[in-house]
């Protein structure tokens, strides 16, 4: 009998479809995927982004390699980011592990072992990254943006549609760039392809999309078809002129407001979700309270904020002056209960009214769900009561009836 092989996934869902896509390859190759206390091999997908991500992911390997010297473990392979960024540095501090392995081509494999659960999963259309934001390591670790051949993706969905899946979300570093290196074909040509071979996903989710990049096409799109989630991941990192620059975002504070005002316009009722980041090397007091100005008159319907992180190898990590880390964690908290009090308002909006919820799972009697509003694994969630069993991808109409600080309470209808 071949190896037994277990998987643990960091970081993002573009590291999960990897992993998915690995693990597809060994089990057509006979090895069968266990729980890691139960594997022969344990590979581990690690995140490098940033500091936190790469003490999660070392922490990690280190847990695994205790298990290895107690002889439950034969071997330990660690690949992804953080073996692709600091390969060498790796090999002499953790001689336990048998193998670090950089960027794998798994791109066109045709073959995927599912690690979501089975009602909703993610597809990755590019690979790498077309901006060089001054912040960011990815386009180094990555390399240059790739869209993926589009016949894969449009298999890769087909495969997805007779699985019976009720969400798919579409990911990538930046997914508002496919067909960048493509002839005739387009973010929003491509979505066209993929709602056809797509008839019996209910939802369909685009993440991560720049806004210098979003179209009037794709906008009408998001808009007109039924299937798309009316949500929009929008990270905007800042919003000070200066600090933008600094960060090499080439947009400006005006630019940023008018395409938030173009998307509400657009699409009703839209979720907004950005990414934050505060403490950028030289932020000033003054350019923190624009910043947080910015984010109460905006009220985005969802929000993380991240302290910046010094990543070695990007332009930022030689700028100067650094903000103090306490200032950096002082201005998180303030960004985090402003965006508190805003989630409060939006939640408070929904009381009374009757929203389609996508059962996830089920937790002591209370069915937990999601609206098309909250994407999984890092929004909210709607408690759901009900007087029959709900099974995980069932649609049920709740009505909701209470809030918490960034969940929904409702019934079955």
């Amino acid at each position: 009998m071949k190896a037994k092989i277990g998987m643990l996934s960091l970081g993002c869902p573009r590291n999960l479809v990897d992993s998915e896509m690995l693990l597809g390859r060994l089990n057509l190759k006979g090895h069968p995927v266990v729980d890691i206390d139960k594997a022969d091999i344990a590979l581990i997908n690690t995140c490098a982004f940033i500091e936190e991500a790469k003490k999660e992911s070392i922490e990690a390997i280190l847990d695994l390699v205790e298990l290895k010297n107690k002889g439950r473990l034969k071997k330990i392979i660690v690949y992804g980011c953080l073996a692709q960024r600091y390969k060498d540095t790796l090999r002499k501090k953790l001689p336990e592990v048998d193998a670090f392995i950089g960027k794998i081509s798994l791109n066109q494999s045709l073959s995927r072992f599912p690690i979501t659960p089975k009602h909703f999963a993610y597809l990755k259309i590019c690979e790498g990254c077309l901006n060089a934001c001054s912040f960011c390591i990815i386009p180094k670790i990555k390399g240059r943006f790739v869209s993926l051949n589009p016949n894969f993706v449009l298999n890769e969905v087909k495969g997805f549609n007779h699985a019976g899946l009720s969400e798919l979300n579409i990911v990538g570093q930046d997914i508002t760039g496919y067909g960048a290196d493509l002839r005739g074909i387009n973010l929003a040509s491509l979505i066209r392809k993929v709602i056809k071979e797509a008839k019996n996903i209910n939802w369909i989710r685009l993440l991560y999309l720049n806004p210098n990049r979003i179209t009037d096409e794709l906008l009408a799109l998001i808009k007109n078809e039924p299937k798309i989630c009316k949500y929009i991941d929008l990270p905007v990192q800042h919003i000070n002129d200066r600090i933008l620059k600094l960060m090499n975002r080439r947009i400006t504070k005006k630019d940023v407001i008018k395409i938030i005002e173009k998307i509400r316009k657009t699409v009703p009722g839209v979720a907004l979700r950005t990414s934050i980041i505060v403490g950028f090397p030289s932020e000033t007091d003054k350019e923190f309270k624009e910043l947080l100005e910015f984010i109460r008159e905006t009220g985005f319907e969802r929000l993380g904020a991240f302290s910046y992180s010094d990543e070695e190898g990007t332009l930022a990590y030689n700028f100067k002056p650094r903000v103090p880390r306490k200032i950096k964690s002082e201005r998180l908290d303030l960004v985090m209960l402003t965006q508190q009090e805003i989630s409060k308002q939006v939640n408070q909006k929904f009381i009374g009214k009757t929203l389609e919820v996508l059962v996830d799972e089920e937790d002591n009697g209370t069915c937990l769900g999601r609206t098309q509003f909250d994407a999984p694994e890092v929004d909210g969630l709607v408690y759901v009561k009900s007087l029959r069993n709900l099974p995980p991808g069932e649609f049920v109409k709740v009505k909701i009836n209470d809030t918490l600080e960034y969940d929904l309470v409702g019934e079955v209808e």
